[in-house]
């Protein structure tokens, strides 16, 4: 099996609305879609980190990946976050996230458990065996407690034809850098961290997965597509005037601020599920607020 996709440009890891009853707000979720597709993101990432995945229900985590599908209609790739600590259930997420007709699996590091760098060679091996679309690895070792080494993804790179991408949010641009020399052709490499999207593309990298891009969809877009087309002084302006709200985004725990902005514009609630809380501090807050204000930020109509 040969796959021939390069994942390139915004990706935004979506996050769930929930209604004030605790239920997925499927008519949010939709809005929300049409918003990111309407201001140009090159594809969309349900059931992430940003997207609370770990407290959905595997009938949610279902539902809401082929809610996204049945929304994006074909116009923009689908990458479902299907990772989990237990391999069996990762394989079972995978699966249904296929069947539900998603472009790419985002597979995050297991986390809790801390697998030896076989262990994480012998997980991610059995997903992509168990699918026959794209997958793309998320190392993210902040919150999963270990970083996959640069030598078990080539290893996986090379044996696994459908393993296409990775999103590299360890926060080392040299591991990041290491990775570009020593890819295959045809291997995306996407950053984790909207502040070192610039930096990364700049080195060689092909995007990000973006948390900021649900609340500025557009001006995301414009400043990674300006460095993918060569242009860094105005991909470096638009970074300056992102880099603020980049910032803001991680003032508590992703997806709490993220979640908090859109909610000032009407977008979704400002619910989450225990024990993800609402912004724990007031100035936190006010600081979302005076970072927004700098921009053009439509409301949602629900």
């Amino acid at each position: 099996m040969i796959i021939e996709t390069l994942f390139k440009g915004v990706f935004t890891a979506l996050v769930t609305p929930f209604t004030s009853a605790g239920a997925v707000d499927v008519g949010a979720y939709k809005r929300l879609v049409e918003y990111q597709i309407e201001s140009g993101v090159d594809g969309l990432v349900p059931c992430g980190t940003t997207g609370e995945s770990s407290t959905l229900s595997h009938d949610e985590h279902d539902r809401v990946i082929a809610l996204t599908v049945q929304f994006a209609r074909g116009r923009v790739p689908v990458i479902a976050g299907t990772g989990s600590n237990a391999t069996s259930e990762a394989i079972q997420l995978s699966q249904h996230a296929e069947q539900a007709g998603v472009d790419a699996l985002l597979l995050v590091n297991p986390y809790y458990v801390k697998p030896t760098q076989k262990g994480l060679y012998l997980h991610f091996k059995a997903i992509a065996e168990a699918v026959s679309i794209p997958c793309i690895l998320y190392n993210i070792p902040g919150r999963t407690g270990v970083n996959l080494e640069t030598e078990t993804l080539l290893q996986l790179m090379e044996e696994c034809d459908n393993i296409v991408g990775i999103k590299e949010a360890s926060g080392s641009l040299e591991q990041m850098k290491e990775i570009l020399a020593r890819r295959k052709d045809g291997f995306s490499v996407l950053s984790g961290d909207d502040n070192m999207t610039v930096d990364l593309i700049e080195a060689g990298g092909d995007g990000v997965v973006s948390v900021a891009a649900n609340i500025v969809p557009g001006e995301v877009t414009r400043m990674v597509h300006a460095a993918l087309a060569g242009n860094l002084e105005r991909a470096r302006q638009a970074e300056a005037r992102l880099m603020p709200l980049f910032k803001a985004c991680f003032v508590e725990t992703n997806p709490i601020p993220i979640k908090a902005a859109l909610a000032m514009y009407g977008w979704c609630q400002d619910i989450f599920r225990l024990p993800m809380c609402p912004l724990s501090r007031e100035e936190h807050y006010t600081l979302l607020r005076n970072v927004l204000q700098e921009f053009d930020i439509p409301r949602g109509k629900g």
